[in-house]
């Protein structure tokens, strides 16, 4: 079976730092794009960042030049999140769009979340 595991999140204080890791287990053979999304209490969940597997990266204009996501490998991605703000404040996913696995093609898995409390 596959799944993403996020892991990382925590309460830190405004201006601190976070990673979060996401890892996809199960016999995966590729996955192209890996992605960070967030919701808070209230809202749409929205786009954090992307990267594929070839490194090309896009984020949401409220995270650049703050948060940073990067992979080491086709099953692992991380969002190191730094200079964090109260409004940063929301449940972490990592989303996997196409997912090549050896029982065949499995299309927009999600991890179960990760708490990212920013406050004082």
């Amino acid at each position: 079976q596959v799944q993403l595991v996020e892991s990382g999140g925590g309460l830190v204080q405004p201006g601190g730092s976070l990673r979060l890791s996401c890892a996809a287990s199960g016999s995966i053979f590729s996955i192209y794009t890996m992605g960070w999304y967030r919701q808070a209490p209230g809202k749409q969940r929205e786009l954090v960042a992307t990267i594929t597997d070839s490194g090309s990266t896009n984020y949401a204009d409220s995270v650049k030049g703050r948060f940073t996501i990067s992979r080491d490998n086709a099953k692992r991605v991380y969002l190191q999140m730094n200079s964090l703000k109260p409004e940063d404040t929301a449940v972490y996913y990592c989303n996997a769009p196409i997912i090549r696995a050896t029982k065949g093609v499995i299309f927009d898995s999600w991890g179960q979340g990760t708490q990212v409390t920013v406050s004082s």
